[in-house]
């Protein structure tokens, strides 16, 4: 599958730079004790649940999560499992019944799923400060794991980047900055407020289905550090994208993923990763409108670093 060269993940930081950027922009001391382990969450007040409902209009609901994905491909490394364990026919007495069994690696690039900020560690440290190796055992996690997260209820705000530039998708490696999100607010007539459940639209899924599969783990649009600063400003509670939300290659010298070091381990942001957004753009499109009631329900892992996601927008 080709993939055009013309891409732009800059500007260049070196690691250095990262780091100063990471201990500006952590917020380890935003919070009080008894609310740190919830991180940005806690931004989402019972005043944000309810602006977020006063936008159910019509009652049209939009799925956001992948197929569940059982072949291997370049973008499916560890294919998840979904096997019959019973069928009914074989069963007796009345009534019988049909079962199965589903397993999955989920942190990837196939299943739409949600990070805990336990998920990723920079410098030894999870959110707030927390060693890993003192808190992440065999186990699990016993800091900021997914059970502690609950369910999420908030407002949902589409950054369309592709419809912003008038292409059906953005290229692989290309960077969405913090000029390009503000310009998406003025050209789609919203303002990102606290809160927020911020999800990002390069046309992944399009340009995958258009030209073929690749594999996304070099190569993929998102965000640039630079948004960061006016993700913490805003306070933003939760985002998400049609790929993992950093921009690959990384444009930080030898960090892999800035952009979910930043959110995870040092903002407490959890994000969202492999969302099928093309049928959100068009609705958001059509109704003119790109924010929404968003309901995110992971599953109740006790000590999950994660969880499988099937993230719903309510119009």
């Amino acid at each position: 599958m080709p993939v055009t060269q013309g891409f732009d993940n800059g500007p260049a930081l070196t690691a250095k730079e990262f780091e100063t950027l990471f201990d500006e922009l952590k917020t380890w001391s935003d919070y009080t004790p008894q609310t740190l382990e919830r991180g940005a969450l806690n931004h989402i007040t019972a005043e944000v649940i309810k602006n977020a409902a006063s936008l159910v209009t019509k009652g049209h609901i939009v799925h956001m999560a992948l197929p569940w994905n059982t072949v291997s491909g370049p973008d499916n490394a560890k294919p998840a499992t979904h096997y019959m364990v019973s069928l009914a026919e074989f069963e007796n007495p009345e009534p019988t019944s049909n079962r199965d069994f589903i397993g999955v690696d989920y942190h990837g690039k196939a299943v739409s799923h949600m990070d805990a900020p336990t998920h990723i560690v920079y410098r030894g440290d999870i959110f707030g400060g927390k060693k890993s190796s003192e808190f992440v055992t065999t186990q699990g996690s016993h800091w900021a794991s997914i059970d502690k997260l609950g369910p999420v209820v908030t407002r949902g705000v589409l950054l369309d980047a592709a419809l912003l530039q008038g292409l059906n998708y953005l290229e692989p490696g290309t960077a969405i900055r913090a000029a390009d999100v503000i310009a998406m607010e003025e050209k789609f007539s919203f303002t990102i407020s606290k809160g927020d459940c911020v999800l990002l639209r390069s046309g992944h899924f399009a340009r995958r289905e258009a030209v073929g599969v690749w594999n996304p783990d070099n190569l993929s649009a998102g965000f640039h550090v630079d948004v960061m600063k006016l993700f913490k400003e805003r306070k933003v509670s939760v985002i998400g994208a049609d790929g993992d939300s950093d921009v690959r290659p990384s444009p930080v010298t030898g960090v892999e993923s800035p952009f979910h070091a930043l959110a995870l381990p040092g903002m407490g942001i959890p994000l969202l990763d492999n969302l099928q957004l093309e049928e959100l753009a068009k609705v958001c499109a059509s109704e003119k409108r790109w924010i929404f009631q968003i309901i995110l329900a992971p599953l109740n892992i006790p000590r999950g670093t994660g969880s499988p996601l099937n993230p719903v927008a309510v119009f």
